[in-house]
C-alpha cells in the first residue's frame, strides 16, 4: 500500500484527527473520521438511495463524518488522485 498523506483537519488540536490520504496502489482515498454513531446510522439506513440499491448499511461498510472545513483537502486528494491517473 502506498498512502500519500494529503490533509488533516485545520482545527486539529492534536491527536485522532480527521484526515485524509490517497493510496495510489489501490486507487482509492482514505480518510479518518469521527464515528456517525447509531442516530445516524439508523437514518441512513431508513432513506432509499437509488431505485434497485438495498438500503442500509453492509455489515463490511460504515459512515464516518468530517467536518464540512475539510471540503478543501478532499478536494485536493480528488485532484491528486485524479493527476496520478487513478481514475
Amino acid at each position: 500500500m502506498a498512502l500519500r498523506f494529503v490533509g488533516i483537519d485545520p482545527n486539529t488540536q492534536g491527536g485522532g484527527s480527521p484526515t485524509v490520504w490517497v493510496d495510489d496502489t489501490r486507487n482509492e482515498l482514505v480518510i479518518q473520521g469521527w464515528k456517525a454513531g447509531d442516530a445516524l446510522t439508523a437514518e441512513v439506513s431508513g432513506t432509499t438511495w437509488v431505485e434497485g440499491h438495498d438500503a442500509g448499511i453492509p455489515d463490511h461498510e460504515t459512515l464516518i463524518r468530517i467536518p464540512a472545513r475539510m471540503v478543501p483537502i478532499l478536494r485536493k486528494a480528488c485532484d491528486d488522485a485524479e493527476r496520478a491517473g487513478l481514475l
